[in-house]
């Protein structure tokens, strides 16, 4: 049995991508997968995961930089495995660290993001540093990433980005399990007329799709996903505030539902660097839940959303068209359950996780050099 060890000094333990797909994903196809976190938690056993946990991260990030990633490479240098499977661009220095001590093991590094162009968006780095560390971060990673046997990018674009730099890399989509978010509500039982979940922040578009609430008819929106206290200050100074259900951070199972209850999902993130190519978790999930999707106007989207003609796409920094766009869907119930349908069509067909586990599966084979594929 091939022992394989996944670690973040960042990520929680039961992280979506690392420990809900990937881990387990791993265990189950028969390797033994054990998974290092920070967080304080203390040890456990997830799914047949071994999650060991080397103690609570600290709360700044040059300290977490600095000593969380040095008790992350003390607890995996302890550990015997032929793969090293790391998660965040901080424990690269580790990852080749790792790669020295057990020469014959294979170190890969899972790239969630293309961290040199998610730098020059920062909000807490001041902007006439963030291009210097933006190129300073892209040179060290064209220089170091050549030193592991591998990457795995989350993304086609990030895939093309490594693959420029000449890397053995595979993209494996961070897409959803067919039968996690799979909604039967009909549009009549719908409360809400819009849905929003995840992060909120200036840049992902959320202000500008509050102000739309008010715009015209008002659009009951509620939103799920956590804010800063003083992003919470900008959105509730929007006129459309009073439209919104606001609930803050919730679990899985409360997203399905929220989702069942939705007429239309929204994700109209503004165009920064990293989010143009990027393939938003949440957007996948709107479809596989027959939600048809309002979604910024980017290249890539437009052809996932209205090429399967499971949505529609505007301008994310327009609130007058992020609210026209609601309106065109919700105004129009056939349109909903023929764009609710063929979202989950494409899930169906292309966009889950049980595709993508096969692509996951193939890679190790090959970087393990043992096995037939089935």
């Amino acid at each position: 049995m091939k022992k394989i060890v996944h670690f973040s000094s960042v990520h929680g333990r039961y992280d979506i991508r690392i420990l809900l797909k990937e881990c387990i994903t791993l265990s189950n196809k028969g390797f033994d997968v054990t998974y290092v976190v920070a967080d304080g938690l203390g040890d456990e056993v997830k799914d047949g995961v071994r999650i060991l946990d080397v103690g609570q991260r600290l709360p700044r990030r040059l300290g977490r930089m600095i000593f969380t990633t040095k008790e992350v490479f003390k607890k995996i240098s302890s550990i015997h495995a032929d793969l090293y499977h790391f998660h965040d661009p901080e424990l690269i220095p580790v990852g080749i660290k790792i790669k020295k001590l057990f020469p014959a093991a294979k170190v890969i590094f899972d790239s969630h993001e293309n961290y040199a162009d998610d730098i020059e968006d920062k909000e807490y780095i001041p902007h006439f540093f963030r291009k210097l560390i933006s190129n300073l971060y892209r040179t060290y990673e064209n220089y170091a990433v050549k030193k592991l046997d591998g990457v795995i990018a989350a993304t086609p674009s990030i895939r093309e980005h490594f693959k420029m730099m000449r890397v053995n890399v595979q993209d494996v989509n961070n897409y959803p399990f067919l039968s996690e978010f799979d909604s039967s509500a009909s549009v009549s039982e719908k409360k809400y007329d819009a849905i929003y979940i995840g992060a909120m922040s200036e840049v992902r578009g959320v202000k500008e799709l509050v102000d739309a609430c008010a715009i015209g008819k008002p659009i009951k929106l509620v939103l799920a996903g956590t804010a800063s206290p003083e992003f919470l200050e900008v959105l509730r100074s929007s006129q459309g505030w009073k439209h919104v259900t606001y609930l803050g951070q919730v679990d899985r199972a409360r997203i399905s539902e929220l989702l069942s209850f939705s007429k239309v999902a929204v994700v109209t993130f503004l165009p920064a660097a990293n989010h143009i190519e990027s393939q938003p978790n949440k957007m996948f999930e709107y479809m596989s839940s027959s939600v048809p999707v309002v979604a910024s106007h980017f290249p890539l989207w437009r052809k996932i959303i209205e090429d399967g003609k499971c949505g529609i796409c505007v301008d994310p920094a327009s609130p007058e068209q992020i609210s026209l766009g609601i309106r065109s869907l919700i105004d129009e119930p056939n349109k909903l359950k023929e764009f609710g349908a063929n979202g989950r069509l494409s899930i169906v067909n292309e966009f889950n996780w049980e595709r993508e586990a096969d692509v996951l599966i193939r890679y190790y084979y090959e970087l393990l050099g043992g096995g037939d594929f089935e």
